[in-house]
C-alpha cells in the first residue's frame, strides 16, 4: 500500500530441516500508521524502522515473564529429558541462562520492495510444513525428503527420517487449540478495515484500487489447478454433484440421512 509498508518480522512456526524446534511467527509490520485522531499518516523516520536491539530485549523480558507465570500457575508440563525442570530451582536456573543470553535479531530492507515480502509470507498462510513435491520416497518405514542447505548456497539435499519421526515433526506444525493461523491488527483489523484503508490511501494520496472481479467458486479454482472436478460424482465418475441441503452445525446431530442418489 505504501513504500514503507514492506518492513516485516519473520518469526515462523515449526521444525527446521536441521531438526531444531523453533516456534515463531511471521509478522508484516507497517512502517507507519494513522494518528490517534485518524487525520494524519505518521511514518517512521527515513532510513529507520525499528530499534531491533531494544525490541529483542523487550521481547525477551516479556517472554520470560510469561514463562515464569505459566510455571507458577502449573500450566507448564515437563516430560522425558526435561523432567528435571519441574523443580523450581532448576527452572529458575534455566530462566537465568536464557536472560543472560542475547536473543537473535535480524532485520533488513526487502530487496524487491513490499510485494516481495507479502509474496514470501503468503506462501506460508495456507500451507503446512512441507509440500508434496519435496517428498522423495517412502520405503521400509523411512521417509526421504528434500531440503535446502542455506549454509551451502541453498544446495538441495535429501534427508531420511523414520516415519514416526517424520510424522512427529509434521504434527509440530499443527496449531494448538485456541491459536489462529492469521490475525489482523490496527488499521487492518477486520471490523474497520475498509474504512481505515480508505483513509490511509486518502492521506497518502494513493489511487483507489480498481474493483476486483467476483471471486471464482472454489470448485472451479480446484479444477483449474488440479484438472479434477469436485462437481463430478467420485463413485460413478459420470453424475454431477448438486447441493441438496446445507445443514447448520446445530442441526447436523439430529438431521436424518440424506439420499444423495
Amino acid at each position: 500500500m505504501h513504500r514503507r509498508l514492506g518492513h516485516a518480522w519473520f518469526l515462523r512456526s515449526g521444525y527446521s530441516e536441521r531438526g531444531c524446534f523453533h516456534p515463531h511467527l511471521h509478522c508484516v509490520v507497517p512502517g507507519g500508521g494513522l494518528s490517534p485522531d485518524g487525520q494524519r499518516w505518521v511514518s517512521c523516520r527515513p532510513g529507520f524502522f525499528l530499534p531491533v536491539r531494544v525490541l529483542s530485549r523487550l521481547f525477551r523480558r516479556l517472554f520470560l515473564e510469561a514463562l515464569r507465570k505459566a510455571f507458577d500457575s502449573g500450566k507448564l508440563l515437563f516430560f522425558s529429558a526435561l523432567e528435571s525442570l519441574r523443580e523450581p530451582d532448576a527452572f529458575a536456573q534455566l530462566l537465568g541462562r536464557a536472560k543472560s543470553n542475547e536473543w537473535v535479531v535480524y532485520a533488513k530492507r526487502p530487496f524487491a520492495g513490499p510485494q516481495q515480502v507479502l509474496d514470501y509470507v503468503g506462501r506460508y498462510t495456507h500451507r503446512v510444513a512441507i509440500s508434496n513435491n519435496r517428498l522423495r520416497d517412502i520405503e521400509n518405514g523411512q521417509v526421504g525428503f528434500q531440503w535446502k542447505d542455506y549454509r551451502q548456497s541453498a544446495e538441495l539435499k535429501t534427508m531420511t527420517l523414520s516415519a514416526n519421526e517424520f510424522i512427529r515433526r509434521f504434527l509440530l506444525h499443527v496449531l494448538p487449540d485456541g491459536f489462529q493461523r492469521i490475525r489482523y491488527y490496527g488499521f487492518l483489523g477486520n471490523r474497520y478495515r475498509q474504512q481505515k484503508l480508505e483513509q490511509c490511501r486518502r492521506l497518502l494520496g494513493m489511487a483507489v484500487p480498481a474493483e476486483r472481479s467476483a471471486e471464482k467458486d472454489y470448485r472451479d479454482r480446484y479444477e483449474e489447478l488440479t484438472g479434477d472436478s469436485l462437481y463430478q460424482c467420485p463413485q460413478c465418475r459420470q453424475g454431477r454433484m448438486l447441493v441438496v441441503e446445507i445443514l447448520t452445525r446445530a442441526l447436523c446431530k439430529f438431521a436424518p440421512p440424506i439420499d444423495s442418489s
